[in-house]
């Protein structure tokens, strides 16, 4: 027996294989939450012809939102925020290392292929296969008692960045295809405002009226209005910001009136509805 398993600390072995069991998670979450898309054609054009600077600003926005996911959605509590940092950029790595090999397997990327071409499929996957690389930890993995307490008593702000998450990763798989924007030019007004109604009121049974398990639960004396207004419309707002902002990031918003951006930010904000709403329970 060594002097450190005498002083009860872990011995090195146990260390690398947690180490590789994490990885192994992260890799399952990245294909699993990012295989619609690794199969989706209009996201491997995309990857090629959108707009350098508008990838670099997804991106860019993309370490700041997997932080915040492992601050706020980890089950696992680190010391640190460096260390919430450290797991955003390994979660990076896994992801662009999954949608290389996949996309290189499928051909969608060859070796002959523009690097600017392959850079930028690649990147573009790696988005939402981040994603899932930083929540299969928690996913694919086991709750702790602090992590447990720390979900349940989520902030406000808290609430509504994991609502935020959930419409933006939803929202991913569908903005690219050319069936947003076919659905808003068929749809009339008054039909879209039926959508947008019908958004509410599923945002709002999903979180709090559903009651399903991992679902948020009104505090005892919260009435139906003060629910209503500070999460279900607040959340569906920060929703149609995340559908305007895809819309805009894969040039679906260029050369396009403003009637028809509010138009196809309404029907981009059914499924991102769902996906805020539902944040809680897939997060």
């Amino acid at each position: 027996m060594t002097a450190g398993d005498a002083a009860g600390e872990k011995p090195s072995y146990e260390d690398n294989r947690s180490f590789l069991v994490g990885l192994a998670r992260a890799f399952a979450g990245a294909l699993i939450f990012s295989l619609p898309m690794l199969m989706t054609m209009e996201m491997w054009w995309i990857g090629f012809y959108m707009s350098p600077w508008r990838l670099a600003l997804l991106l860019t926005l993309m370490i700041p939102l997997l932080v915040g996911l492992s601050v706020v959605s980890g089950f696992k509590v680190n010391a640190s925020l460096r260390d919430d940092v450290a797991d955003a950029f390994v979660a990076i790595a896994v992801a662009v290392v999954m949608s290389t090999v996949i996309l290189f397997i499928f051909k969608v990327l060859t070796v002959d292929m523009p690097a600017r071409e392959i850079v930028g499929k690649i990147a573009l996957q790696s988005f939402p296969a981040a994603i899932g690389a930083m929540l299969a930890r928690d996913q694919l993995g086991e709750k702790t008692p602090e992590s447990t307490q720390r979900q349940a008593s989520m902030t406000y702000g808290q609430e509504l960045f994991l609502m935020g998450v959930g419409a933006l990763f939803l929202g991913f798989n569908v903005a690219p295809t050319e069936e947003m924007v076919l659905l808003s030019y068929m749809m009339d007004p008054w039909r879209e405002i039926a959508l947008l109604v019908l958004s509410l009121v599923l945002m709002h049974g999903f979180v709090y009226a559903v009651e399903f398990p991992g679902g948020s639960k009104p505090r005892p004396g919260v009435g139906f209005w003060s629910l209503f207004l500070r999460f279900t419309v607040v959340g569906y707002v920060l929703v149609l910001a995340i559908c305007l902002f895809l819309l805009w990031t894969f040039g679906r918003t260029d050369g396009t009136g403003v009637a028809e951006i509010l138009s196809a930010t309404v029907v981009l904000g059914f499924p991102c509805a769902i996906g805020a709403a539902s944040a809680r329970l897939i997060l």
